[in-house]
């Protein structure tokens, strides 16, 4: 994917963001989840049915990297088991933290391969992941 491509994805879910604004409802888990080193602060709910991820949405003050993050995520995790979702988000941690990970199971998340070269941002990029992998170990 190039960079042109990359960019034009991460400012689309920017601006318009997948699910954003929260329900509220009694059967969603929310987690809120803060970066110390910026103004990254976002809640992350998920309703489960029988260990799948029927909805999940999110909602705070967050940069483009953590909004965009948050946005494709949830796109990518709806419809996921717990164990795919867990497969996802390991693989993408690898990804950010420069490890050997399967391209393959994250889709458009793809888009954050080269996060690694700008380091302050990636908390930015892994922000939403760990609300998500945080709620998912309480299930």
């Amino acid at each position: 994917m190039d960079d042109k491509l990359k960019r034009d994805i991460i400012l689309e879910h920017y601006q318009s963001p997948f699910h954003k604004g929260l329900v509220n409802g009694e059967n969603y888990i929310r987690v809120n989840s803060r970066n110390a080193s910026c103004v990254d602060n976002i809640d992350v709910e998920v309703l489960l049915e029988n260990d799948i991820i029927i909805d999940a949405r999110f909602d705070g003050d967050a940069c483009a990297i953590c909004t965009s993050a948050a946005s494709i995520m949830i796109k990518t995790l709806i419809g996921k088991t717990i164990n795919e979702a867990r497969d996802i988000i390991n693989n993408y941690n690898n990804m950010i933290n420069e490890e050997e990970y399967d391209s393959s199971k994250l889709e458009e998340l793809n888009v954050y391969d080269t996060v690694y070269k700008q380091p302050n941002r990636k908390n930015c990029a892994l922000l939403p992941f760990r609300a998500v992998g945080e709620i998912l170990d309480k299930k």
